[in-house]
């Protein structure tokens, strides 16, 4: 199985390619998706296959409704989140980038999802305030967008996450670096940051999934 493979958490290529041989199931469209996007030379900022199914096994358990996705890149974690909503289910998911959005709205229409998943183009604060100040609610949030405003996209996240709904925060691990203080770039220290306010957050309950670049599991309490 031909997939790029990220090892920031250690994973031996023999193992992950065991994993992919045992336990990813992702279908021709998810798959074109995927493969066209890792050649891009963004390609990294793609969720992981497994991850994408691990977001889809979460929608799933918990019934999600309404999803609040922030960072959308070509659309592969709103696709596969789409696939696992109920027909009455809906995704607002954000970018600004409309080159990349272009191409996820094309493999959206191929896979007959594309009715359940409303982008909107502009910078995502924006957008979240707007949604904010509009009375909208969500039961699951998945934030995966520039780490210098991950911090608020978090607070607003808590503001339109309804009581017990699921918040995700990826690349929480950062290849690393949040565990070496030799990195002091922006994007370390707000990932720094961040990880240490929600740790001691109790507005929160949350638990930390060491997939592809760890991934934060948040449930408003």
């Amino acid at each position: 199985m031909a997939v790029k493979i990220n090892t920031d958490l250690g994973i031996s290529p023999s193992i992950y390619d065991y994993c992919l041989q045992n336990w990813l199931r992702e279908d021709e469209v998810l798959q074109s998706l995927r493969q066209q996007a890792e050649k891009m030379p963004e390609g990294r900022m793609q969720v992981l296959p497994l991850q994408g199914q691990f977001l889809a096994f979460l929608v799933k358990l918990t019934n999600a409704k309404r999803i609040l996705e922030i960072g959308t890149y070509t659309g592969y974690s709103s696709l596969v989140m789409a696939k696992a909503l109920s027909d009455d289910g809906k995704i607002i998911t954000c970018d600004k980038n409309p080159e990349w959005t272009k191409m996820a709205k094309t493999y959206w229409q191929r896979a007959g999802v594309d009715e359940k998943i409303d982008l909107r183009l502009a910078p995502a604060l924006e957008t979240l305030q707007d949604l904010f100040d509009a009375g909208k609610q969500f039961d699951f949030i998945f934030i995966d967008a520039d780490k210098k405003n991950y911090d608020a996209y978090y607070e607003l996240s808590l503001k339109l996450l309804e009581l017990g709904g699921l918040l995700l925060i990826d690349n929480v691990l950062w290849a690393g670096k949040v565990a070496d203080p030799d990195h002091q770039d922006t994007s370390t220290l707000e990932i720094r940051k961040l990880n240490h306010k929600i740790y001691n957050d109790p507005r929160v309950t949350i638990s930390l999934v060491p997939i592809g670049d760890g991934l934060t599991l948040i449930q408003r309490r």
